[in-house]
């Protein structure tokens, strides 16, 4: 009995060891670039637009609204502007007799942003990006799987669903990641302006601190559920 004890006691050590290294080494990485360059990379990987696309895909995020619901509209009609020739289709779940479903009211954004209603298309079956880029393949010919599309979804979910999409027989698939932007206006302060408790450290001139150290574990979650999707679609054989 004391021998399971020990074993158990040791186990646990070298758990907390391990998993408290690796927690160690997130926090110092989040004082550098490298959780954005990540992050980067797997929304420019392979995406960039090289050919007028004749279709727009919208892949879907949360639903409407919602941070990466309106990012997603905002970015398509913003392409959509861009390129007036092109359909869009949402590819979202949900149900299209519903006038207050997730994809009629990611529509009703695009309505709202200049996309004409005729423009517009849905693929409401696919539940996850294999079946979104299986389902939108379907019936197609040859000469459809060639022509250039264009993805429309958030930078981590980038290079996945370009990949995907290539595995499912699309052959010119590029992507808009739909990167956010900070704030232009200079965000520091002088703490001794905003009165409060004195012996409490000054954080008004440290961006780092207040918001970049944040930002980047953030992203660091991102990066590593997006790594782990790669591995598991391509052991699947999806990409």
């Amino acid at each position: 009995m004391k021998k399971r004890s020990n074993r158990v006691w040791s186990f646990v050590k070298i758990s907390l060891f391990i998993f408290g290294s690796i927690f160690l080494l997130l926090c110092i990485l989040a004082f550098t670039k490298v959780p954005f360059w990540a992050y980067y990379n797997l929304g420019t990987n392979n995406s960039k637009i090289t050919k007028p696309p004749v279709t727009i895909i919208l892949l879907s995020g949360n639903g409407i609204p919602s941070e990466s619901g309106l990012l997603r509209a905002y970015y398509t009609a913003q392409l959509g502007e861009t390129y007036p020739g092109a359909n869009i289709v949402i590819s979202m779940p949900g149900d299209l007799a519903d006038s207050l479903s997730d994809p009629k009211l990611t529509a009703n954004e695009l309505l709202m942003r200049g996309i004409p209603k005729e423009r517009i298309s849905f693929e409401n079956l696919g539940l996850n990006t294999r079946q979104q880029a299986l389902k939108l393949s379907e019936s197609k010919t040859h000469s459809q799987l060639s022509q250039p599309i264009t993805l429309v979804t958030a930078p981590e979910h980038m290079k996945r669903a370009v990949l995907t999409f290539r595995k499912c027989g699309f052959t010119l698939v590029s992507g808009l990641p739909t990167f956010e932007y900070s704030l232009e206006t200079n965000l520091t302060f002088k703490d001794k302006d905003l009165q409060g408790n004195k012996y409490v450290p000054s954080i008004g001139n440290n961006l780092q601190v207040r918001y970049q150290f944040w930002t980047q574990l953030k992203l660091e979650v991102l990066v590593m559920r997006e790594y782990f999707g790669l591995a598991y679609y391509k052991l699947r054989g999806w990409i």
